[in-house]
């Protein structure tokens, strides 16, 4: 019978130790994410506002786009994701004014992943307004209306607000993320803990791991 009792307790040990190797470990602020040292104005009510710094010329934001889709698609009704296109140069400004142009007519969700499919598959670098025009024109968008909107005070002023919020958020690479305006987080910041991720697909899965525990908290304080 004592034979009986080792046994049964030394592998009630051991199912004990595969499951705590098992369980991730809880992210811990300074490692795989940050706290803004200032909090920042959120969207207010019981969604967690998440933020996505990101570029459609970055080809890490096109490998993650399809993953954060289905992130986003699960979390439901418990977020409010917005996306900010982040400047560089003049290269890329057309493609900058293009994304907040079309959030401007409505037209972001529906032609997102076009642009990247359109930039990372297809090779159109879309980095001169005609070249941005002529893409438009090809998805059935009204050019006229687009290029009013594409030259208006109204994103010309999105665009000085993106660049602001870099220094706000202290981005310095994307596709970085922040959540509720107070936690940031990225693909890069995600794997330092534990530096295990061999692959992009595994260092985004880690992100948006990070994400999950973030979007948790955020919300549980909201309450």
């Amino acid at each position: 019978m004592r034979l009986l009792k080792t046994i049964l307790l030394a592998a009630a040990l051991c199912g004990a130790t595969a499951a705590a190797l098992a369980s991730p470990a809880e992210p811990k602020n300074g490692v795989e994410y940050r706290t803004l040292p200032e909090p920042q104005p959120a969207a207010p009510g019981k969604k967690v506002e998440v933020i996505e710094f990101f570029a459609y010329y970055c080809p890490h934001c096109n490998a993650l786009e399809p993953e954060l889709a289905a992130w986003v698609k699960k979390q439901g009704d418990n977020i409010v994701l917005k996306r900010i296109h982040v400047p560089r140069d003049e290269s890329v400004a057309p493609q900058q004014r293009l994304f907040f142009t079309l959030e401007a007519m409505g037209l972001a969700e529906q032609y997102h992943s076009k642009v990247f499919h359109a930039m990372h598959v297809e090779r159109n670098r879309l980095n001169r307004d005609e070249a941005v025009f002529d893409f438009i024109a090809k998805q059935g968008i009204d050019r006229a209306k687009f290029i009013d909107t594409y030259r208006s005070f109204g994103v010309a002023a999105r665009v000085r607000r993106a660049d602001s919020m870099l220094g706000t958020y202290r981005i310095d690479s994307w596709p970085t993320f922040a959540i509720d305006g107070r936690f940031v987080t990225s693909p890069s910041m995600a794997n330092e803990g534990t530096k295990s991720a061999q692959n992009e697909a595994q260092l985004n899965a880690q992100a948006l791991t990070v994400m999950d525990f973030l979007v948790a908290k955020a919300k549980a304080e909201k309450k």
